[in-house]
């Protein structure tokens, strides 16, 4: 199945768990001094999402201000995405997100990739057209489907595989980003 599909298909927990962990594998382009900041959200969704407003807010004061307009460049994509968290969780505005993110995710990694990604857009990419697609965004792509598969088919107890899918997803791109900001990309 598409990442397209599974985000069509996704609970609101899934949505937001799926937007979270996009952001959450960004956090090394947002400035943050604590790669955990966003823990609380995650806790949040464990719950069944009561603290999610107070969580955000206190995740959105954690991270330094952004580029003004958000950019397009890596780090100004990803706060754009951190800026369009909804500060209420429901299915129409988490499925906008998620996908969104989705969309921001693959393209930042595509940005970052020192490899060139083929022909194929960062749409086709998502509605399973893979032929010629570069290691970091294939990698970022199958985070994203095997996130989205976990709470499909664990639901609530899909969160904890899905955030050391996330967690693993940060290493690397802080990896990619540490490696580019030494030049040796």
């Amino acid at each position: 199945m598409s990442l397209v599909e599974l985000i069509a298909q996704a609970d609101e927990r899934g949505l937001a768990a799926s937007g979270l962990a996009c952001l959450d594998r960004c956090v090394p382009l947002l400035g943050a001094e604590d790669d955990e900041v966003l823990r609380p959200l995650w806790g949040s969704l464990a719950e069944g999402g009561p603290q999610w407003g107070d969580s955000l807010a206190r995740a959105r004061a954690a991270f330094p201000s952004g580029p003004g307009d958000g950019g397009d460049e890596p780090a100004g994509l990803a706060h754009r995405m951190l800026a369009a968290v909804p500060s209420t969780p429901s299915a129409p505005a988490l499925r906008e997100w998620a996908d969104a993110c989705s969309v921001g995710a693959l393209q930042i990694h595509r940005m970052l990739d020192a490899l060139e990604d083929g022909t194929g857009s960062v749409r086709s990419r998502r509605e399973g057209r893979t032929e010629g697609m570069s290691p970091l965004v294939a990698a970022e792509l199958r985070r994203q489907v095997r996130i989205l598969e976990l709470l499909a088919n664990r639901g609530a107890g899909g969160l904890r595989q899905a955030l050391d899918v996330s967690t693993e997803g940060r290493r690397v791109l802080r990896a990619v980003v540490s490696r580019r900001a030494r030049g040796r990309v």
